[in-house]
């Protein structure tokens, strides 16, 4: 990289706000990516020294998480939970979105329930949000629909469901429904800093802003999108990171025999950046 793309990513670096990740978000980050989201503890505590966690803040946190409800326990390897589950597949349909052709129709769902709790209503925002319907006004959602995915029976007991063509512009009512300009530009700007991280560390705390943002893509058929829409180049490069992530806990999951001694010097060949770390110790 010249010094020019590194000076781009570093101002994108800069503009991006990013969470620091603490050790119960490097362990949910790490399984939500994981296929099968199932792994040994000395594998979590090898991501966990990426970023200078200590070994016993990673076994409390995982303790912490098993008593939520958030991880399961068994033969010392700890996995998703039934409701992270959920979770994954939502993540996983926003990094490979289920399409279909798009023939000008939009789907359209009308809150008809007469009485909703407070819980119910937000229950529903929740739900239209993560299926990537906008309200155009309370009560009335609506998106091209291009996409494959059921409804879930909370949504089809608070609404009716139509399909429906718009009598206006359909590109003019998408820029009303999304901030389309503002998605683009962090989008761009997560890009820029994938590329340009020094680490694996680094590229694991963007790329779990990245996968927040692609979560509220909404996926809209090509040609309603603005030019050079970076939503393809953004997941791809996050494929990347996927491979890169999975090769390090093959590694990391590999017998204690084979494994270099952490602190040990980088061997010749080694990718650069596996052992990289950020931040301080956090015990």
């Amino acid at each position: 990289m010249n010094e020019y793309a590194s000076e781009d990513a570093a101002a994108a670096r800069g503009t991006l706000a990013l969470r620091p990740l603490t050790a119960r978000s490097i362990v949910l980050s790490t399984l939500l990516g994981h296929h099968p989201p199932r792994l040994p503890v000395r594998a979590l505590v090898r991501v966990g020294e990426l970023f200078d966690v200590a070994e016993g803040t990673v076994r409390v946190a995982l303790s912490r998480m098993v008593a939520a409800g958030d991880l399961e326990q068994r033969d010392g390897a700890y996995g998703l939970t039934a409701r992270l589950l959920a979770r994954q597949t939502r993540q996983d349909d926003s990094r490979s979105p289920r399409l279909r052709g798009w023939d000008g129709r939009w789907e359209i769902a009308l809150v008809t329930a007469e009485r909703r709790s407070p819980a119910e209503r937000a229950a529903l925002r929740q739900t239209m949000t993560g299926l990537r319907l906008a309200e155009l006004r309370e009560g009335s959602w609506l998106r091209p629909a291009n996409l494959e995915r059921p409804h879930p029976p909370l949504v089809r007991a608070q609404c009716s469901l139509f399909t429906g063509t718009p009598e206006e512009d359909p590109a003019e009512l998408v820029a009303a429904l999304w901030d389309l300009d503002g998605w683009a530009s962090h989008a761009r700007a997560l890009t820029a800093a994938l590329d340009g991280a020094a680490d694996l560390a680094e590229r694991f705390t963007i790329a779990a802003a990245v996968v927040r943002h692609l979560l509220a893509d909404p996926v809209l058929p090509e040609r309603l999108l603005p030019p050079d829409w970076p939503g393809a180049r953004l997941r791809d490069r996050y494929g990347a990171f996927e491979g890169e992530l999975a090769e390090a806990l093959r590694r990391f999951v590999a017998p204690v025999g084979g494994a270099r001694p952490a602190g040990a010097a980088r061997a010749p060949g080694e990718p650069y950046g596996m052992r990289g770390t950020v931040g301080r110790r956090r015990e």
